[in-house]
């Protein structure tokens, strides 16, 4: 089974910066919003838990993928099971203003005003898409969410 961690290492203002690993091994940058107590919805990251990925395939973000990527898209990859939330997905996008609750994908990142930003979303998302996409339905994956160095 392979090993699918989110480790969240830093906080901005309102941001979260997290690290992607696939079986040990770095795979992305992550951006998400910030951790809170309390859900505000689209504003703030995902609770730490082990949740199930799946492709989906009947989401709304699903028609622009497939424009986008018709040979590559199988599905929108979804973290599900999650208390409160609903349609997360592990998309493209560079500032928390594209998150909606949601971890952008992101090849690089820097801190402007306060506020984690990540870059070449498209690249890091072409990257590590087609591995996720093959072990989600060879297997039943899961994504573990922790807390790190915060």
């Amino acid at each position: 089974m392979a090993l699918i961690e989110l480790k969240r290492m830093a906080q901005g203002k309102s941001s979260t910066l997290s690290h992607l690993y696939i079986n040990g091994v770095f795979a992305n940058y992550l951006l998400e919003d910030a951790i809170r107590p309390i859900k505000i919805p689209g504003k703030t990251c995902i609770p730490e838990g082990s949740y199930k990925l799946l492709l989906n395939t009947w989401g709304g973000m699903n028609v622009e993928c497939r424009k986008q990527y018709p040979g590559m898209h199988k599905g929108m990859i979804e973290i599900s099971g999650i208390p409160n939330f609903k349609s997360v997905y592990l998309h493209i996008g560079n500032t928390i203003n594209d998150t909606a609750g949601c971890p952008l994908l992101g090849s690089w990142y820097n801190l402007v005003n306060g506020e984690f930003e990540v870059y070449q979303s498209r690249l890091a998302y072409e990257r590590i898409y087609p591995v996720l996409a093959m072990i989600i339905p060879a297997e039943s994956a899961h994504l573990t969410v922790t807390n790190q160095h915060l």
